[in-house]
């Protein structure tokens, strides 16, 4: 569906578009995928383009990130400026992949304009996707931040943490960075201890999913409790309990990996097999 792809096309086939304003993004109220817009639709209402970032080709048509003046007025009658979170769980997956692949891609070139080393303006490499010194050769790639994702459980019950900066009353798993010179389950069990200081074991790795809040690879977990009491990091963790799979709070939505990890367990708990 999506294909990446450093080099943009050189056909005048009509491209599509991920729009950005004040590093918002753009959605087309009336348009059935929200936030992919038509080429036309920039030229029809005078938008100025400031930035303009090849992406790959969605369903073979070249698809590109741009960011538009944020002195033009958007009519709010056709369109709708906000963050990433506004289409979560509304387009389909490989869609809110691509929009956050185009937020991650815009930010990093406008924080690589100059080199961090010599203080020299950076240049696109034409043949990958880098933005290289030419004085003193430095290359900056796009950044990704590794973190693990893990649910913690113990038989029935799930270990559910409602974070310092999450809404009262969503629970979710934990999660921390990957910090330099540890593998994902040395960060796992760190992050487990120091957040809510539990023992885990058997881990079992799930799936990753790109994460653009605003830049991480989170590695999915399933951990399984070994000992120790909950003593919630206050700093991070506002409240952490157990929950039993028949009676959990409000939790992520199915779209994010924290709710898949909650379902997948949920559903081989509900669904045994014999």
């Amino acid at each position: 569906m999506f294909r990446p792809d450093n080099s943009p096309p050189d056909s005048r086939t009509p491209s599509l578009q991920l729009v950005f304003q004040r590093g918002k993004l753009v959605s087309q109220l009336r348009s059935p995928q929200l936030c992919l817009l038509e080429e036309e639709v920039v030229g029809r209402d005078g938008w100025r383009v400031q930035r303009r970032h090849f992406l790959g080709y969605w369903h073979d048509r070249p698809c590109f990130a741009i960011e538009i003046d944020d002195r033009h007025q958007l009519d709010p009658m056709d369109y709708q400026v906000g963050s990433l979170w506004q289409i979560l769980g509304r387009v389909e997956e490989q869609l809110f992949a691509l929009a956050g692949r185009a937020a991650q891609l815009l930010n990093w070139e406008r924080d690589h304009q100059f080199c961090g080393r010599c203080g020299a303006p950076m240049d696109a490499d034409p043949a990958e996707r880098a933005m290289r010194c030419q004085p003193c050769g430095v290359i900056s790639y796009p950044r990704i931040a590794p973190c693990v994702i893990m649910l913690v459980t113990r038989g029935e019950e799930l270990l559910l943490a409602n974070n310092v900066n999450h809404p009262a009353g969503m629970y979710s798993t934990l999660a921390g960075f990957i910090e330099a010179g540890e593998t994902a389950e040395e960060t796992l069990i760190r992050e487990v201890k120091e957040e809510v200081g539990l023992d885990v074991g058997r881990l079992r790795y799930f799936h990753s999913q790109s994460w653009p809040f605003p830049n991480q690879l989170m590695l999915g977990f399933f951990a399984e409790y070994r000992g120790g009491e909950i003593r919630c990091d206050p700093e991070e963790i506002a409240d952490a309990r157990w929950f039993h799979y028949r009676a959990l709070p409000r939790v992520p939505p199915p779209a994010s990996v924290a709710g898949q990890l909650i379902q997948h367990y949920v559903n081989a708990l509900s669904n045994p097999v014999e």
